[in-house]
Order: structure tokens, then C-alpha cells, then sequence
């Protein structure tokens, strides 16, 4: 097995030209999701490294770029703050914590590999995932809106909502103009333009010249609420930034929090699976090659650990970076690793510069971020679209956003798997085929045929086809009982290739059914699977074993002469 999956040096020149535009997209956005995260960022930019670097050289998708992303950035806000919060007289120690969520994160992401989970992601319906999608993009828009208007981000969705009134009532007018520019270059930048400096980079540029040309270039420090702001003018800007190659921060545990850890990491792990392996089927449909789902697993877990371990925000396949890396022309893992080094050498000589950029510029870079990953194709389409699809969809959206993530996706596939069961249900109904004389279109031979004819509608054969399921037992049974004007019952069950013990029972219903009102009832075509369920039941014991071997024709011929037999007496 290749060490490096997909490395060659065939495409060096478009790998490197891919890597250097990637970390130019990758900057800006790496910043403003360690900002919105709460870990400050330089966290933003760690994770970009160590994610980054160690997918594209231990992961199964060649093209992919990783670091931190919009979902990944809500749920590590959502952390950050939880376990902060539970000490508010060491913010360090709850901030240790949260990393070793991380940890703890990309372990079980390396686990899931290992197990061969990564095939599963194929079983995630569209509206679950498009639903969950929406909500992390309500969520970013949600949580910018603060720093947009010159505020302080608010812990979650709903207290952005309950700050609206007054942020919008408060605005300040140099953040929201700051605001304003940013979503004005990210929406509105020329394509020409967007494709020599992709817009979140102009953004940024052009924004914090602005504000350092207009306000005088001079940050001042400012407590507010008992937390250090750093200003510029009126305006909050991102302050000291850490420079050079971080020291480890070794995982603790807290005994008293270990079940809330594990929940915390798991959520993580899922997260990022499932975003990883969503932009991996992106990266294959662009590239027109196919990526290895286990191995990216044990790549992203590789690269969530050590990016815990370094102070790093959490991250994922990034489906914007990769989609531009392979349009810059990049198409291996050397890609993918440069555009992380060159990360790294921008962390260790751009601190000074980055320390004037406003808070506000990032927040609206954030909320075009927000607006890319709601799934508008999909809301486009709801008109056409399938109402349990549709309904699925907006239930994960609307939990997603204001109860859990992992609460959505849990109820989201619930649903989906609800819905899928009801038309499996109704598929198995549809086929069962009830004869009591001949039918065009059948499965009898003429001769068959002709017995039903024979016996005068007196005669039920009533065929099952497809697999026998619990949900369809109940349905079956009550299709049977819709017919009352016959003397022998025949359950042909040749087409049948398993039965589950559910099922079982039902077929054991409608034979004493029809033997409790005095009328013949056989079972015809059993395969070995099939037989070996209903024998274990008991629901064969009436039958001797040459009754259970003959065929359809010869029950038929069977049934024909107990009714002759019956009419003659």
C-alpha cells in the first residue's frame, strides 16, 4: 500500500500553484473561525497547519485540503465555551479542556477508520444533510452578527437572536462600515479579479489599510466585561498574536467530566467525518477519480489529534479550499501539505501585520461563508421536491440551529429511515398478487391456469414476491382478509428470498385463520432460508415434509380435489 495515497511528481508545477492558492483562500478564513470559535486566531491558523498537513499526507483523498471549517468552527464554539465557562477562575485550564475534546475527537475519528466506518456515509439521505448543512449556515450568520455591528459575539444562536434588538438598536458606525466593505468585496468582487485574489484575501487587505490609514494605526487596550479588547478607534481589532511554532498542551481529564467529554468528542468526530468525506465525494466528482473513505478517516483523525494537542482548532475537508486548489491545478497531497506550510511561514513572520485586522472585516468575510454553505439548490427545488424529503429538512434545520447538531442529524435519520421503511412497506403490499382464476400477466403456466378456472373462484392464491419484513406483516395479513369467498388458501412464497420472525408470525396468522373457518390452507415454495425461519417458529409442523416439497401445481391440483370432494358429498 502506497505510503502517501495519490502522491506522484507528475503534476509538480499545478501542486504547487494549487498549495499557494489554497493558503491564500485558507488565511482569512482560518482567522475569522479562530475568532468566532473564542480560542483566539492563532487557533484558527494552527488548525489549518496541523489538519491540514497531516490529512494530505496520511488521508485517502489526494486533491482534498483540510483545516478548519464553518460546522466544525460552531461546534468548537460550543465547547470552547462550555468547558471555560466551568472555570471561570482558570479560563486556561477550561481552555485545556476543550482541546482535549480535540484529542479525544480525532482519536475516535482514527478509531472509525480503523473499523471501516467511513462506507457508511453513503446511507445519509440528501435532506438530512442538506438540513444540517442550512443550520451551520444559519449558525454563522447568527453568531456575526455582533461583530458585525461592532458588538461582542454572542455564546450561541438563540442569544444572538436576543441580542438583535439591541445590537441593531446600538450599532457602531466605524465597525459596521468596516462590516459593510467586507461584504461588499466578498458578494460583489469581479470574477476577474476574484480569480488572481480570491475575495475573503482583498477583503482583508483592503479593510484593515482602511481602517489603519483612517484610524491612525495606534491599538489601544480595553477591558470590557472583565475581558481584554484591543481597539482601534472605535473599532475592535484582533490584538496580539501569537508568533512561532507552538508548545504542546498536554490533554488533562476531569474524572467528573468524562462522560461529557466523550459526548463532546464524539460529536466532533462524527462532525468531521461526515464533513470529510462529503467534500471527498466533491473533490472525486472534479477530479474524476475516487477516494479511499477509511483512509481519509485515519488522516483527518491524525491531523485533529495533533492539532488538540497544539492548540488548533478542529478541522475537516474543506470543500471551498479543495474545490479551488484543483481549479488552481492541484491534484496530489503535495497540494495539500504546501498550502500548510506556507501557513506556517506566514504564522511565524505575519503576527504584527495580522494584529490590525478588525473584527468586523472577519465577521463579514464569516457571513458569506454562512450564506455559501446553506444549501440554496436544494430550497430551490422545494416546490419539486418530495414532501418527506422536504419536512426532513427543515426538522434538522430547525434543530440543528436551536437544540444540537447531534440531535439533528439523530432525528433527521430517524425520519429518513421512517420514510424509507413506509415506501419499502408499500412496495412489499403493491406486489402481493391475489388470484382466484386465470389473470393476464401472471406467472401461471396454461395449466395452473386452468385449475383456477376449474375450481371456480373457490381457490385463493395469494403470492408474495421481495423480502417479508416486520413492517409489512401487518399489511399483509389485512390483504388476505379482504377475501372471504373461497375454500382452500394457498401461500405461494416462491419469490420470497428471506422472512423475518415478524413475518413469520403473520403467515402463521393467516394459516390458522383460514383453518379455524373450516377451510384448507398450504404453503407452497419455500427456499431453504425461508423454511428454516418457519420451521424454527413452529408454523410447519401441521405440514409433512413431502407437503412442503411439492410444487406449485401439484398444491393446486391438491386444493382442486378437496373442493371437488367437498361438492360431491
Amino acid at each position: 500500500m502506497q505510503l502517501v495515497h495519490g502522491l506522484h511528481f507528475n503534476n509538480l508545477r499545478g501542486d504547487i500553484y494549487g498549495g499557494l492558492t489554497a493558503a491564500v483562500v485558507a488565511l482569512p478564513l482560518a482567522l475569522a473561525m479562530g475568532v468566532s470559535s473564542g480560542a483566539g486566531p492563532i487557533a484558527g491558523i494552527y488548525g489549518a497547519i496541523f489538519v491540514g498537513l497531516f490529512a494530505a499526507l496520511f488521508g485517502g483523498t489526494p486533491a482534498q485540503v483540510s483545516g478548519p471549517t464553518g460546522p466544525m468552527t460552531v461546534v468548537m464554539a460550543a465547547i470552547f465555551t462550555q468547558y471555560t465557562a466551568m472555570f471561570p477562575d482558570r479560563p486556561e485550564y477550561g481552555a485545556t479542556l476543550a482541546f482535549t475534546v480535540v484529542i479525544m475527537g480525532g482519536l475516535l475519528q482514527i478509531v472509525f477508520g480503523v473499523l471501516k466506518l467511513g462506507r457508511f456515509i453513503n446511507l445519509i439521505p440528501h435532506p438530512v444533510v442538506s438540513g444540517f448543512m442550512s443550520g451551520i449556515g444559519v449558525i454563522i450568520i447568527l453568531l456575526q452578527l455582533g461583530p458585525l455591528f461592532g458588538h461582542a459575539t454572542q455564546p450561541g444562536p438563540m442569544a444572538s437572536l436576543n441580542a438583535l434588538p439591541g445590537i441593531l438598536a446600538a450599532p457602531v458606525g466605524a465597525a459596521l462600515m468596516m462590516g459593510g466593505l467586507a461584504l461588499l468585496i466578498v458578494y460583489l468582487l469581479p470574477q476577474k479579479i476574484n480569480r488572481i485574489v480570491p475575495s475573503p484575501l482583498m477583503a482583508l487587505i483592503v479593510g484593515t489599510l482602511v481602517l489603519f490609514f483612517w484610524q491612525g494605526g495606534e491599538i489601544s487596550r480595553v477591558v470590557v466585561d472583565g475581558s481584554t479588547r484591543f481597539m482601534m478607534g472605535d473599532v475592535s481589532v484582533l490584538g496580539d498574536i501569537p508568533t512561532g511554532i507552538p508548545s504542546p498542551m498536554w490533554p488533562v481529564l476531569e474524572l467528573d467530566l468524562l462522560v461529557e467529554m466523550l459526548k463532546s468528542a464524539l460529536i466532533l468526530a462524527a462532525l468531521g467525518s461526515i464533513d470529510s468525506l462529503l467534500t471527498s465525494l466533491v473533490a472525486d466528482n472534479v477530479t474524476h477519480s475516487y477516494h479511499e473513505s477509511n483512509r481519509e478517516l485515519i488522516g483527518q483523525g491524525i491531523g485533529n489529534t495533533l492539532a488538540g494537542l497544539f492548540g488548533g482548532l478542529p478541522g475537516a475537508g474543506a470543500t471551498m479550499r479543495t474545490v479551488v486548489n484543483v481549479r488552481a491545478g492541484g491534484l496530489t497531497p503535495i497540494s495539500g501539505a504546501l498550502h500548510a506550510l506556507v501557513l506556517l511561514a506566514i504564522v511565524l513572520g505575519a503576527g504584527v501585520v495580522a494584529s490590525y485586522i478588525p473584527h468586523a472585516l472577519l465577521a463579514g468575510i464569516l457571513v458569506k461563508v454562512g450564506t455559501d454553505i446553506i444549501d440554496w439548490d436544494y430550497l430551490k427545488r422545494l416546490k419539486h421536491a418530495p414532501k418527506g424529503g422536504v419536512a426532513i429538512m427543515f426538522v434538522v434545520l430547525i434543530m440543528t440551529v436551536f437544540v444540537d447538531l447531534v440531535t439533528a442529524v439523530a432525528i433527521g435519520m430517524i425520519m429518513a429511515s421512517f420514510l424509507f421503511m413506509q415506501r419499502m412497506v408499500d412496495l412489499q403490499i403493491n406486489s402481493i398478487n391475489t388470484l382466484t382464476g386465470p389473470q393476464e400477466g401472471s406467472n401461471l403456466s396454461e395449466q395452473e391456469s386452468a385449475i383456477l378456472a376449474e375450481a371456480g373462484g373457490r381457490i385463493l392464491l395469494f403470492q408474495v414476491s421481495g423480502p417479508m419484513s416486520f413492517g409489512a406483516a401487518k399489511g399483509t395479513a389485512r390483504r388476505l382478509a379482504r377475501f372471504d369467498a373461497y375454500d382452500d388458501l394457498i401461500i405461494d412464497l416462491s419469490e420470497v428470498p428471506q422472512i423475518d420472525y415478524t413475518s413469520s408470525r403473520a403467515v402463521d396468522d393467516m394459516l390458522h385463520s383460514a383453518w379455524d373457518s373450516g377451510r384448507e390452507a398450504f404453503i407452497v415454495g419455500c427456499r431453504p432460508q425461508v423454511a428454516n425461519m418457519l420451521k424454527k417458529q413452529g408454523i410447519t409442523a401441521r405440514f409433512s415434509e413431502d407437503e412442503l416439497n411439492m410444487s406449485r401445481l401439484d398444491i393446486l391440483k391438491t386444493a382442486l380435489a378437496h373442493i371437488q370432494a367437498r361438492q360431491s358429498t
